[in-house]
């Protein structure tokens, strides 16, 4: 994007209508939210600043990375702790233009430390409706089965994003330490499927090609978390952009975790190469300090793409969203002609035309 310059990019990175696809809601509670919240219930946290707490982010292994983020969900315990996350994230959100967001949420964790579920899943279905009505933002939900928790927890999973789906829920997820199998769950992804729930889940990040394998086998997901280090089976990636299987693409998060070795060196380049559909998110944006319109920068920065280029990432995100036809195809209309404006606006005549789906050969 040198061309056309990065503070420019950064503008129409910003300012672009956006739809993410991969975010944790507890992953983006920010520094002085999480502060607020574990003063409520009394959870010590190893630091009482918010500088502190941006440092205590600065983890080097997922592993790591787990511990700090299941304290974090430890935070979140009644109602209104979840309304104010949901409230804060939205908002952000609508900051960024970022119109439609499924967001992944591990009910189970917040069971096992004594949530209601219940009465947590209505409050969060109540507030989802508010916040659409002030904010001009729709959230939906994806409670995420986690790998390394016994199998009964699945089941308290799977029974909630079922009772929920008039509340919110578009799917059910799977997250968690990927050297645990996705075995156990097979069922439960079976039931989603013919319940008419939709089905994504994480795989391809800390694990190679074996593990997106077996998790497409078991879940057969309509979209794959991460799934970057299909690069390093031509086999597999063929048959990737052969499904049209799209991929979750997370940079700054897969850097952050030791799953690329920078941006520069980030396989995002090569899925796009391939022919691979993917989406740009941001994963966990407070304890990556991050934004998506700071990846969708990042990305165009690095790639050296037209600014039509990123928009067509933003196209193809909405492309993979779980939204009707008809709905979608309004939202794209009226996306296509807000960039078009946009684009007119930041870049002049250097602007050029939409690129649906981003490939790059």
């Amino acid at each position: 994007m040198s061309p056309l310059g990065r503070p420019r990019l950064e503008r129409f990175a910003e300012a672009m209508p956006k739809v993410e696809l991969h975010v944790h809601l507890e992953g983006a509670i920010q520094p002085s939210t999480l502060l607020e919240l574990a003063r409520r219930r009394r959870v010590r946290l190893p630091a009482d600043t918010e500088a502190g707490v941006r440092e205590w982010f600065r983890f080097e292994t997922f592993e790591e990375f787990v511990e700090i983020y299941v304290t974090c969900s430890r935070c979140l315990r009644d109602p209104e702790d979840f309304q104010l996350a949901l409230r804060e994230f939205a908002r952000e959100q609508a900051r960024q233009n970022i119109r439609y967001s499924e967001v992944h949420f591990t009910i189970a964790t917040h069971v096992l430390h004594g949530a209601n579920g219940g009465e947590v899943g209505d409050a969060l279905g109540e507030t989802l409706i508010e916040l659409e009505n002030e904010l001009g933002v729709r959230v939906r939900l994806i409670p995420d089965i986690v790998r390394n928790l016994e199998p009964r927890w699945a089941d308290v999973t799977l029974e909630w994003a079922l009772e929920h789906r008039s509340r919110g829920v578009v799917a059910l997820g799977m997250a968690g330490i990927e050297s645990w199998p996705a075995t156990p769950f097979r069922e439960h992804f079976e039931v989603a499927a013919a319940e008419g729930l939709h089905r994504v889940a994480h795989a391809g990040e800390q694990r190679g090609p074996e593990s997106i394998r077996e998790t497409l086998e078991i879940a057969r997901p309509e979209r794959l978390g991460h799934g970057i280090r299909a690069v390093e089976d031509a086999g597999l990636l063929a048959e990737l952009v052969a499904s049209g299987l799209p991929l979750e693409v997370c940079p700054t998060s897969n850097v952050a975790l030791g799953n690329a070795p920078s941006l520069a060196e980030h396989p995002i380049g090569a899925l796009l190469d391939a022919g691979v559909s993917l989406s740009v998110n941001s994963d966990d944006p407070a304890m990556f300090d991050t934004s998506l319109s700071r990846e969708y920068t990042l990305v165009g920065d690095t790639l050296d793409l037209e600014a039509g280029e990123v928009a067509g990432l933003s196209l193809a995100a909405l492309g993979h969203a779980f939204l009707e036809g008809e709905e979608r195809r309004r939202w794209r209309e009226a996306f296509e002609e807000e960039m078009v404006e946009l684009g007119g606006e930041v870049y002049g005549a250097d602007f050029e035309a939409l690129t649906p789906e981003v490939a790059r050969h």
